[in-house]
């Protein structure tokens, strides 16, 4: 087979737009998993589990740099029985040492740990977690447990550059930051780029990738591919549409998306932003903040699921009086509503345009007076 034919073609999630059709090659497939074999450290010895639908292109981190080496991959519907307790049994019982999670999943098991005290079982020594920015307050909570034997990756790529391009070890014995506790409102890194893959920030800080993972582009959609897929200096680049700035030792630091950015009062937002603040109260579960038009002008709008234990009768002026404290008014949605639930596509990641859909109408909210 030659390098350049296609491998797979797999739709994207759909969470920043209309999802599209990406052809990607084998030579791209092959050389990412060579570089996961590396990063995650797998050998013969190690039990992987399979967590990943498949179809969402992360199942290929699990099954291939796993099968590759001759590890086991062991496939349990009690991954999915939507328990916690049954989940860490699970584990324990088929003796997993690597886990590949969403990090929304991620972020829930890490509020059940925190809750009840429940560690990983001793058989995990890897956890590796991506598809969606790291809750600093999550790993704020991550680091209080008695983790520090596990290696926690935090990994980023789109599926138009084959599964993983940036990662870095947030805690465990790997990790550069180990004895630096996280604040609750600090961005978490997406670390270094791998050895495959080339990367070029331009001025306006929006992040591209290239290398030979990079997919041949949209299946039938000419357009959309020439304006993703541009030639820059160092050759034919992705434009991710992520903006990330670099931090003093290289590694990059997430800093919101182009084409989620609002003005509120003429000022420019990230809702992410916001939903860190917001995800550092103790009440809330699950955050996703949008920006919409409310009397003619430009407003955030909060949903927010509470946590088990959060009273929700008050829960939303309690969070407009916990954040006034912490940012600009500019910062402060114009209304908070606690709802069950945040609509998540496929690969898990929240949807904040279909959970504003489906909410704005229903659900308990709070007004606040930051117009």
């Amino acid at each position: 087979f030659d390098s350049d034919e296609p491998a797979y073609i797999l739709f994207t999630s759909g969470s920043t737009g209309e999802p599209k059709p990406v052809v990607t090659p084998r030579r791209a497939i092959a050389t990412t998993v060579r570089s996961l074999r590396d990063l995650f450290g797998i050998t013969p010895d190690d039990r992987v589990l399979q967590f990943a639908s498949l179809n969402w292109d992360t199942c290929f981190e699990e099954i291939l740099p796993t099968l590759t080496v001759g590890a086991a991959l062991v496939f349990n519907d009690e991954a999915h029985s939507g328990s916690f307790p049954r989940f860490l049994r699970m584990i324990e019982r088929e003796r997993i040492t690597v886990l590949n999670l969403p990090t929304a999943f991620w972020h829930e098991l890490v509020h059940y740990q925190s809750d009840t005290r429940a560690g990983l079982p001793d058989c995990v020594r890897a956890v590796v977690i991506g598809g969606e920015a790291v809750n600093p307050a999550r790993l704020a909570d991550w680091c209080d447990l008695d983790a520090a034997r596990i290696r926690l990756i935090n990994t980023y790529g789109c599926t138009e550059t084959t599964l993983i391009t940036h990662a870095v070890d947030l805690h465990g014995p790997q990790a550069p930051h180990f004895d630096t506790p996280w604040r609750e409102t600090e961005r978490a890194p997406i670390g270094w780029s791998l050895p495959h893959v080339l990367e070029h920030v331009t001025d306006e800080g929006e992040l591209l990738i290239g290398g030979p993972a990079l997919a041949l582009g949209y299946r039938g959609l000419p357009e959309a591919t020439r304006a993703r897929f541009v030639d820059v200096p160092g050759g034919r680049h992705f434009r991710t549409g992520d903006r990330v700035r670099r931090s003093p030792d290289g590694m990059l630091v997430p800093a919101g998306r182009f084409d989620h950015e609002v003005k509120v009062r003429g000022i420019r937002v990230d809702p992410g932003e916001v939903e860190a603040h917001i995800a550092g109260h103790p009440g809330v579960s699950a955050v996703a903040v949008v920006g919409d038009l409310v009397a003619g002008r430009t407003a955030l709008l909060a949903y927010v699921v509470p946590r088990p234990h959060a009273d929700v009768s008050t829960l939303d002026a309690d969070l407009l009086g916990y954040l006034r404290t912490r940012v600009p008014p500019h910062l402060v949605p114009s209304r908070i509503t606690v709802v069950p639930t945040l609509v998540r596509t496929a690969s898990g990641k929240a949807d904040r345009t279909k959970t504003h859909q489906r909410h704005a109408t229903h659900g308990r909210g709070k007004e606040s007076d930051e117009r």
